[in-house]
């Protein structure tokens, strides 16, 4: 490609739009795995005792449940980030891609 057509790209609105949405989701989903991450790692250091609870009369405790629940959860989100990036995300830069071809010709 040429430096005017990715001049054409940059200026574009649907572009401006795609970076937007993509920056939105991937800081959302960013904060979101951090202060899950960190909040457990603060919680180990600063109050261990909760995550020593026992759930009933087993050997899974709280901190596991918690762990598991996180490394889950984050596998989902990665999930949900490729799920629009395959959906909304490649359909704004298809469009984005055509129009540009067309105002090159």
């Amino acid at each position: 490609m040429s430096s005017e057509m990715y001049a054409r790209i940059r200026t574009n609105p649907k572009f401006k739009e795609l970076v937007s949405k993509r920056e939105r989701l991937a800081w959302t989903l960013t904060g979101i795995v951090l202060v899950l991450f960190f909040g457990l790692f603060l919680t180990v250091a600063f109050n261990p005792a909760v995550l020593a609870i026992r759930l009933g009369d087993s050997f899974v405790t709280t901190g596991l449940v918690i762990g598991l629940f996180e490394f889950v959860l984050f596998w989902v989100l990665t999930g949900y980030y490729v799920i629009r990036a395959n959906s909304e995300f490649d359909a704004l830069t298809e469009a984005l891609l055509r129009e540009s071809m067309k105002a090159r010709k």
